[in-house]
């Protein structure tokens, strides 16, 4: 019974967050949600925010979970824009961004939820890490990259994405499309002859070189 009113609290807190958005969520809205006294919220997770760490971070292993195989089955930066664009349309749909994007708001007030919000995002962005790191690893332009930052900012933007699109549709849409102008740009340098693959792996490294030399 203890399992049971644990998870049921986790998934009322991501029910709550998802209806109620950030200000409506309180260990009474969230009891609500789960049908159960709002007293186990403290004796379960300690606090509201505890407990909205743990929903967070639980709902968010399941959906990458649910996700593994096809990053699994992506050979391309352009299939990886694909598959996150598909993503981003069902989890917009069933409101999972939405409960992130709450939590990144209450993140700049409150140091507990931006570290909820911190781990949920790293699972995201370590999934979508391996994926790069994988499918880049022959490609000319790998040694100028920094995977892991280019990681985090696929996975924030499309979490962004998700406020912009509530304010201007059209322009969120045209935002990933000129993601994938990018990932078309990648291919056709990965199909330069292997003379113009040494040209451009040496003038990386020079750009590379000089933009440590000024930092």
């Amino acid at each position: 019974m203890s399992g049971d009113t644990r998870e049921r609290l986790l998934a009322g807190a991501i029910a709550t967050l998802r209806d109620k958005g950030i200000a409506g969520t309180s260990a009474r809205s969230i009891a609500a949600a789960a049908g159960v006294n709002q007293a186990l919220v403290f004796y379960h997770f300690g606090s509201v925010d505890e407990l909205i760490i743990a929903a967070c971070q639980s709902a968010t292993q399941a959906r990458v979970a649910l996700y593994s195989d096809q990053f699994a089955e992506v050979t391309s930066l352009r299939e990886l824009l694909t598959v996150g664009r598909s993503l981003h349309e069902v989890e917009r749909a069933a409101g999972n961004t939405q409960v992130l994007a709450q939590v990144l708001a209450a993140a700049q007030q409150n140091a507990i939820l931006a570290e909820a919000a911190r781990q949920a995002l790293n699972l995201w962005i370590n999934e979508i890490e391996q994926t790069l790191q994988r499918i880049l690893s022959d490609s000319p332009i790998k040694a100028a990259l920094d995977i892991p930052g280019l990681a985090r900012g696929l996975a924030a933007a499309f979490i962004g994405l998700e406020l912009y699109e509530a304010a201007d549709p059209e322009s969120s849409e045209h935002a990933l499309d000129a993601l994938a102008q990018v990932a078309v740009l990648t291919e056709v340098l990965d199909d330069l002859g292997p003379v113009a693959r040494r040209a451009l792996r040496n003038r990386l490294r020079r750009s590379q070189a000089a933009r440590a030399s000024d930092q």
